[in-house]
């Protein structure tokens, strides 16, 4: 049985749809998302916290024996089997949508959770703990027939199930005999069933990534190495405004007790040269029209023409670094930061990555 104290882990998985992204550790927990942009304040912070009581998402039997994980072939949708001591089984599919809609990428700051039985009669508790404030505070809640809504400074996000709310909002185990669905996102009523609804985005965005991946330009060898390395790079862009970030974190250490923690959730010119070209290598050119356009724009509101080392994904030009002594950082290891003062500094490559992409 998989029990005691866990310290956070950089074995994670990643969902997402080029505007929320999350990280999934290896018991379907979700360990880190920022709202309402990447590069915003984690509403899901465990990844930087020791702390098992908040912070994350967790979707977990009661006595987990064993853990198995993966992503559905050529798509960003991950799933989790976790099993117990008496050999009782459910599956967690976890998956931002991403779908055409309209003419369009339908791709809202949502994230889907279903949880179906497979063998026996499994029990699961929901624990959802958001934060704000990089974990300062618990957000205030309401609730209704089907959702709760979660009151997180000056956004609130809510959670549309078909599972008993009070059972997840007390985070007491009940017994998976159908499947639920758990629908995050912005403060809206959907027209649909919960089920309906995830049931339906879910077909859509599998149709889509692997649409996207049957267009690759994929070498013959480590296909599957190079499949899943596109689609990460791409979790990593932010349509909206074409800007793409260096990474979806901020402060993991370079090293122990290095004090080398930095964020990197932030458009770096030099580091966006080689997304975009690496994508273009494989033929998906669309990012690379997407992040010109996100330059055009940097560039158009420069008064002095000088390009700084990176920007903020809503092209903004200050990113004042500041420490935030509300999380300890990952597995204890700070300081924890926000912003990022290399924006005031000169590097010159950067002109020079603009040309290259």
């Amino acid at each position: 049985m998989i029990s005691g104290t866990r310290l956070p882990s950089l074995d994670l998985g990643v969902i997402g749809n080029a505007s929320a992204a999350a990280l999934v550790d290896r018991r379907a927990s979700i360990v880190w998302m920022c709202a309402p942009r990447m590069d915003g304040d984690p509403i899901f912070c465990r990844l930087l916290d020791d702390a098992e009581e908040g912070g994350s998402w967790s979707v977990a039997m009661d006595d987990v024996a064993a853990c198995e994980q993966r992503y559905l072939r050529n798509t960003a949708v991950l799933e989790t089997i976790q099993s117990d001591p008496d050999g009782n089984r459910l599956r967690i599919t976890d998956f931002a949508p991403r779908f055409k809609a309209l003419g369009r990428i339908f791709r809202p700051q949502t994230i889907i959770r279903i949880v179906e039985p497979l063998e026996g009669s499994p029990r699961v508790r929901v624990s959802l703990q958001p934060r704000y404030g990089y974990g300062a505070h618990r957000p205030d809640t309401t609730r209704g027939t089907n959702h709760i809504r979660f009151i997180l400074g000056d956004q609130v996000m809510r959670l549309t199930t078909d599972a008993p709310v009070e059972f997840v909002q007390r985070g007491t185990p009940f017994l998976v005999d159908r499947p639920y669905a758990f629908i995050l996102g912005a403060d809206e009523r959907l027209e649909q069933a919960p089920m309906t609804v995830a049931r339906s985005f879910l077909e859509g965005t599998v149709a889509y990534w692997q649409e996207w991946v049957r267009y690759l330009s994929v070498p013959i060898d480590f296909q599957d190495v190079v499949i899943r390395s596109a689609i990460t790079l791409k979790l990593c862009s932010h349509e909206e405004t074409g800007g793409i970030v260096a990474a979806l974190t901020t402060s993991i250490p370079e090293y122990g007790r290095s004090g080398r923690t930095w964020d990197y959730r932030f458009c770096w010119l030099r580091d966006s040269y080689f997304t975009v070209k690496a994508l273009n290598l494989l033929g998906a050119t669309k990012t690379m029209e997407d992040y010109l356009g996100y330059v055009s724009n940097v560039a158009a509101g420069l008064p002095d023409g000088y390009l700084q080392p990176l920007f903020g994904l809503g092209l903004e030009r200050r990113l004042d670094e500041t420490t935030v002594d509300t999380l300890p950082g990952y597995r204890g290891h700070g300081p924890v930061r926000s912003g990022n003062a290399a924006y005031a500094q000169v590097q010159n490559d950067g002109y020079g990555s603009v040309i290259l992409a």
